[in-house]
């Protein structure tokens, strides 16, 4: 388990940074750019990978049901979306907001798959991450604030 979980704050870290660098490639070359590009390293990247550790095997290709390869578009229109609005918001905020749609979807998932995790806990959840936006938007407000007199004397 601890393994898994250093697994998941690892992939946590991959995002923080993958969103950084295709925001800033976004603002110069546009979100759906920065997003082709993304996809593009990516998919040469593991192709790379399959070929090394013999994992090709191209007969498997389209054995899936139909539904299972709209996680592709899913991801492609996820990269450009964040490409396009971190640099305009700011990461942390961003990534906030972000995480709070994925917990959000998480919770319609779970309620359609009749999970037995209380839903209360799940919004306040939601709930807590909406106010860490909201705080750290008031506090960046509050610094301004506090600064612009000593600003003032200079």
């Amino acid at each position: 388990m601890f393994t898994l979980i250093v697994l998941a704050l690892l992939n946590g870290v991959c995002i923080g940074l993958s969103r950084a660098i295709n925001g800033r490639l976004a603002l110069d070359r546009g979100a759906f750019h920065a997003s082709l590009c993304n996809h593009i390293v990516g998919f040469l990247f593991l192709s790379l990978l399959l070929v090394a550790t013999g994992s090709v095997n191209g007969a498997t290709f389209g054995q899936a049901p139909w539904g299972a390869y709209l996680g592709g578009v899913i991801g492609a229109l996820f990269v450009a979306l964040n490409s396009y609005v971190l640099p305009r918001l700011g990461t942390l905020r961003a990534a906030l907001l972000i995480i709070s749609g994925q917990m959000l979807a998480g919770v319609v998932i779970d309620r359609l798959r009749d999970s037995g995790d209380t839903i209360s806990a799940q919004i306040l959840g939601v709930g807590l991450i909406l106010l860490g936006v909201y705080v750290a938007r008031m506090e960046k407000s509050l610094l301004k604030l506090m600064l612009e007199p000593i600003q003032r004397r200079s």
